[in-house]
């Protein structure tokens, strides 16, 4: 008990401490910013998904900066960013056309973010969607099936299965409006199908308009191991969620953060380099979501609920590999922080990744 209330001490002082470290972090990157990009010297290839800036995007003072595309290319130019994944929704095709020549004359890339049609009716709205994009200058739109996480959002593998049926329909109605728009479609691995169930998903479409979004962290979530993630998707990979991440034990199975780029305990020049052998022109983009740590309780009942045939070597080297890359200090954690050290150090966290970018990850 002595031992648990010393820990939690030392964790209030530092959380004391954090939102005045953020801010002060936030205008130290802004400085540096500023003189790299006076040099010429502060672009990198690496771009910037609008996720790395959720909390900014729900600020009631700066979220239509982060929400509008112009502005958001702006910001993310300032950064040295080479380009953006973001939800472009439906617009005109002026619109649209000032959006992809905004994004030209800054030489970036611009890639959309879609939601898949729920049923035939929903067809028509899919269908605007990318057509938007498209005409927004994307040749990719990245998606997912699976709004939350696996194993809190199924009770049993009878839930799964129901979700896997909608998951195909969707996909199905997906797939052949994407070829007639000519946009890709970028399934992200978002903690609901482990390797094998995706790239089967994948094999089974079997066609050149659907692929992969590979999120470099996600699959830890579902005991896979990252360098593993990125060569079994690396053949279908159409987009990516470039991240670091840290774990640590808990009771019930392991937490799981994202960290700043260079901060965690991912191969990401390794996890890259596989990636780029396979897809010579794949974009990389920061996904950098400034977060309390996500907890895996992969060992309770619950999360084994739709996985019944797993072996348990999965488990066993999961928790091996946990153990192995466990960080000795706290993972970090910002709901207890105020507004503005929130956004302070989600501003900071994007920075120092993009920095790293450009000084140790493959273009």
């Amino acid at each position: 008990m002595k031992r648990q209330e010393n820990t939690s001490a030392r964790l209030s002082r530092r959380e004391m401490l954090a939102a005045s470290a953020a801010t002060l972090h936030a205008c130290a990157w802004n400085a540096t910013a500023q003189e790299e990009q006076r040099k010429g010297s502060h672009s990198t290839a690496m771009g910037v998904v609008i996720h790395s800036y959720g909390m900014h995007s729900r600020d009631p003072k700066s979220g239509a900066q982060f929400r509008e595309p112009l502005r958001f290319l702006k910001h993310c130019h300032a950064l040295g960013a080479g380009g953006v994944q973001l939800r472009l929704g439906t617009r005109s095709s002026e619109e649209a056309a000032r959006i992809r020549q905004f994004a030209n004359e800054l030489g970036m890339y611009c890639e959309g973010i879609v939601g898949m049609p729920r049923d035939g009716s929903d067809r028509d709205r899919f269908a605007t969607e990318l057509r938007t994009a498209r005409e927004c200058g994307a040749s990719v739109v990245r998606t997912a099936m699976l709004s939350g996480r696996r194993y809190e959002t199924f009770d049993s593998l009878e839930q799964f299965q129901a979700f896997k049926q909608r998951a195909w329909k969707s996909i199905r109605l997906a797939e052949p409006v994407a070829a007639r728009e000519k946009i890709r479609l970028a399934i992200e691995n978002h903690k609901d199908w482990r390797n094998e169930e995706l790239l089967h998903i994948i094999r089974e479409v079997s066609s050149p308009w659907v692929g992969i979004c590979v999120d470099t962290g996600n699959s830890i979530a579902l005991l896979e191991e990252p360098v593993s993630v990125a060569r079994d998707f690396a053949p279908f990979a159409y987009a990516t969620h470039i991240k670091d991440m840290g774990v640590r034990e808990y009771a019930d199975g392991f937490l799981l953060s994202e960290v700043p780029l260079g901060q965690g305990f991912l191969e990401l020049p390794r996890i890259m380099g596989v990636l780029r052998e396979a897809q010579p022109d794949l974009r990389f983009s920061l996904e950098m979501i400034t977060r309390d740590p996500l907890k895996i309780p992969c060992l309770t009942t619950k999360y084994w609920a739709t996985f019944p045939k797993l072996p348990a070597r999965i488990l066993a080297d999961s928790l091996a590999r946990v153990r192995q890359h466990a960080q000795r200090e706290p993972l970090p954690r910002v709901s207890h922080l105020e507004a503005k050290a929130k956004l302070a150090e989600e501003e900071a966290n994007v920075r120092h990744s993009l920095q790293h970018a450009r000084e140790a990850l493959p273009a």
